[in-house]
C-alpha cells in the first residue's frame, strides 16, 4: 500500500472532534474536488507492507484509535481491508473517511465511516456517490457534507431529507469550506461559508444535523501538514 503519512494528533472534525487519533493517510484519489484541501495525495507516496504499517502505529502507542484518510483510502481496499480486520482484532478503534464513491459493503461493520457526499460546485466530483452505500451505513456512521454557499446547502439539506439520513446514519455533518489558498493566520476569514449563516439555515430549517468545522484549521496553520 502507498501512504503520503502516518502521524499522531487529534481529530479535526465528525464526533471524534478533538480525540487523540492516529492518522494513516493513503497516496491517491480519482475525484478532484474543487475545494480539495489534500491535494498534495494526488501523487507520490512510499510503498509499505501490512506489518510496516502496524509497526509505526503501535510506536505511536498508547493512542487505540485510528483514522483511514487520504486521498481516498478505498483505493487501496484489497491491502486496506485485511489491514482492518487485523486491527480490529487488536482491539483498535478504526475510522475511515472516503468519497462514498467506491463500494463500502466489504468494510467491517466495526469501523466508523465517515462518507463525504460531493454536493454541487465540487466540479467533476459532483454526483460521484455511490446510493447504494447509504444501505451500508449504520448508527455508528457519519454523512459529512461541504458546503460553499447557500445553494449547496440547500442541496445538501434536500439529500437529507429524500433519504432519511438521520434515520441510516449516527451523525450528519455540514461542514464550511476552506478557501484553497488561505491566510497563515489561525481565522474563520479562511472559510468560505460564514459558520454563523450555515447555523441560522440549520436552526430555521430545524435539519437534524451538526455544525463541523476543521478544528485541526483554528489550532495551527490552516495549510500545516501532519496535524
Amino acid at each position: 500500500m502507498h501512504l503520503i503519512e502516518l502521524y499522531k494528533s487529534v481529530q479535526g472534525e465528525s464526533s471524534f472532534a478533538g480525540v487523540p487519533t492516529i492518522f494513516v493517510r493513503f497516496a491517491g484519489c480519482n475525484l478532484r474536488c474543487s475545494w480539495c484541501d489534500s491535494e498534495y495525495t494526488f501523487t507520490g507516496g512510499k510503498p509499505f507492507t501490512e506489518d510496516e504499517v502496524v509497526a509505526q502505529i503501535e510506536a505511536l502507542a498508547p493512542c487505540k484509535l485510528i483514522e483511514f484518510t487520504g486521498g481516498e483510502p478505498m483505493l487501496h481496499a484489497r491491502e486496506l481491508l485485511p489491514l482492518m480486520h487485523r486491527l480490529l482484532a487488536n482491539d483498535y478503534k478504526l475510522m475511515i473517511e472516503t468519497s462514498g464513491e467506491r463500494p463500502l459493503e466489504d468494510v467491517p461493520k466495526a469501523v466508523h465511516k465517515i462518507v463525504d457526499v460531493k454536493c454541487p460546485g465540487s466540479g467533476s466530483a459532483f454526483n460521484s456517490f455511490r446510493l447504494s452505500n447509504l444501505d451500508t451505513l449504520t448508527e455508528r456512521d457519519e454523512v459529512k457534507f461541504v458546503l460553499r454557499d447557500r445553494i449547496v446547502y440547500e442541496y445538501a439539506r434536500d439529500f437529507i431529507r429524500q433519504h432519511t439520513l438521520e434515520q441510516k446514519a449516527g451523525g450528519i455533518l455540514l461542514s464550511p469550506a476552506f478557501s484553497q489558498s488561505p491566510s497563515p493566520l489561525r481565522t474563520a476569514d479562511n472559510m468560505e461559508l460564514d459558520a454563523r449563516d450555515l447555523v441560522q439555515w440549520m436552526l430555521d430549517d430545524g435539519l437534524p444535523a451538526r455544525l463541523s468545522l476543521q478544528i485541526h484549521k483554528f489550532i495551527w496553520e490552516p495549510q500545516k501538514k501532519g496535524v
